[in-house]
């Protein structure tokens, strides 16, 4: 599915307005239905029936609050007691807005408008009556702070202990960034329109947001769908990349991947990504460590081949020769993770970028040397598919910035820099992005807070390589991985809740969340 920025949003409506002949005033009627049925099940959720149920709205005087009248007029025609609060005068709403308000007013409906603190005695005694909070204040075109007024009854709505569903976007979010300056509306679920916006799944937008649906409101799939929108959110159709194994297939047609990993005191994010490689299938691992470790690796993971490079602690320049011989028969190669930081790597990573024409994953520590020496990356273009797999800080590092400012831009800095270095970038996060050559980008929405623990990175490094070795194209591989690691971890909360699971235990959980999203397609 698309995920589009306000603007983006804005074009394909009026598309559908001039070239489909959408009345305006249909859409707004759409989107409020598309959030009555969000209203209606979050009640039945709590054995409260429509006709018997309370609902406080807040509306803004844009096309938002036109939403939000619609959707009190409905509410109250199917027996609701409805109650809105305007943060605008009568004669402030424009357009489809004004003739809703004016709807709402001749169905008799209960309206006061908010013009300083002498209404919000008024609006406590509401909340606390409420079954059901609406919040269409500010939608998509809202930018910066909230007003200090609205900031004020924002604040008393949040404390309120009643569900809240916010149209198109909870107000005082940012549509293109999910930034939230001062504070914002924490919606319980928000019920967007024709597609999802780029705020609902970065910065904070998704703590914001709560359970997001979207209803198309009528705009016709072949605009939603439109090849100009380059953003989209990864759902079950990565199911579609899954390798079709035939069944006189063996070991050497599952693919053959070269994992260079481990040091001492690191041999456990070589042991995390190899397992994870192993339970995402592949058919064959090879794992080049530094010789004094081999023994200890070889004996923790029996299913890999270990090659010991001429090192005792941690691999350097030595590597090379081992690494190039098992590659020449390998469809896949990644390296980086627990594999310390020699000076001499830096020629290694030098090396596998110039001379490797297989598809590379360089994560971790790999990221951390190449950092020293981000220009070598041009050595790569036009020799083999690259993916890097940073997290925020390793980005920056990479960039020259600091995290924060990593942070603050995400999306637009991991298309840029792939665009930039001819390669894949899976930017690690709450919201994982991964970012293409050509300036596509995909937003993962599985994983959850219990991925924040030491290991998970190097899992998903792992299960990335052994797509790639099984012949997944490399930003389906990276797709698929991603999206697959956050549904494994996702699986796992049933048992553990959002912490305590390990990273192991995420590796051995990938079959099953493979197995899962096969049954469902």
């Amino acid at each position: 599915m698309r995920v589009v920025s306000a603007h983006q949003m804005r074009e394909l409506e009026e598309r559908a307005i001039r070239d489909f002949g959408i009345p305006s005033l249909l859409l707004m009627e759409n989107a409020a239905l598309a959030v009555i049925q969000e209203v209606r099940q979050m009640l039945e959720d709590r054995h409260i029936q429509l006709s018997a149920g309370r609902a406080t709205v807040f509306v803004g005087k844009g096309n938002n609050g036109g939403d939000g009248l619609a959707v009190a007029r409905h509410l109250l025609i199917l027996g609701m007691d409805i109650t809105v609060y305007s943060f605008a005068r009568a004669e402030e709403f424009k357009g489809d807005a004004a003739l809703n308000y004016r709807l709402y007013q001749n169905t008799g409906g209960k309206l006061f408008t908010i013009e300083g603190e002498k209404q919000r005695r008024l609006v406590r005694i509401s909340l606390a009556q409420a079954d059901v909070i609406i919040d269409a204040i500010y939608g998509t075109g809202f930018r910066g702070a909230l007003p200090s007024l609205i900031d004020e009854y924002v604040e008393e709505i949040n404390r309120a202990q009643v569900p809240v569903v916010a149209v198109d976007i909870p107000s005082g979010v940012e549509a293109d960034t999910g930034k939230v300056y001062r504070k914002a509306i924490m919606a319980d679920a928000t019920v967007t329109f024709g597609l999802p916006k780029l705020g609902h799944f970065l910065g904070v937008g998704p703590e914001y947001a709560g359970r997001v649906s979207v209803d198309p409101i009528s705009i016709p799939e072949r605009f939603l769908d439109d090849e100009k929108l380059t953003t989209s959110i990864l759902t079950e159709d990565v199911c579609q990349y899954l390798p079709i194994r035939s069944l006189q297939g063996h070991k050497g047609t599952h693919g053959r991947g070269v994992l260079v990993a481990g040091s001492e005191g690191m041999t456990g994010a070589a042991l995390l990504a190899g397992k994870a490689a192993l339970r995402s299938g592949i058919g064959l691992l090879q794992m080049v460590v530094p010789r004094g470790l081999a023994e200890g690796i070889d004996l923790a993971l029996t299913e890999a081949t270990v090659w010991g490079a001429e090192s005792e602690k941690a691999l350097n320049g030595n590597a090379w020769p081992v690494i190039y011989e098992r590659a020449e028969k390998a469809q896949a190669l990644a390296i980086g993770p627990g594999l310390g930081q020699e000076p001499e790597l830096l020629l290694v990573i030098e090396e596998v970028l110039r001379n490797l024409p297989l598809p590379v994953i360089l994560d971790a520590d790999a990221l951390n040397v190449l950092a020293k020496e981000p220009g070598i990356l041009g050595w790569r273009q036009g020799r083999g598919p690259l993916i890097l797999t940073p997290h925020p800080g390793e980005m920056a590092r990479l960039c020259g910035c600091t995290t924060e400012e990593v942070q603050a831009n995400r999306l637009e800095l991991a298309i840029s820099k792939a665009v930039e270095w001819e390669s894949i970038i899976v930017l690690k996060g709450a919201i994982t992005i991964i970012a293409a050559p050509d300036g596509r980008a995909f937003l993962n929405p599985t994983g959850n807070p219990g991925l924040g623990t030491g290991g998970t990175g190097d899992v998903l490094t792992g299960s990335i390589l052994a797509w790639l070795a099984q012949g997944v194209e490399p930003l389906a591989a990276a797709c698929l991985g991603v999206y697959l690691h956050g549904k494994a971890a996702d699986q796992l909360t049933g048992e553990f809740g959002l912490s305590g699971y390990t990273a192991g235990e995420v590796a051995d959980q990938l079959p099953k969340a493979r197995r899962s999203l096969e049954n469902n397609h």
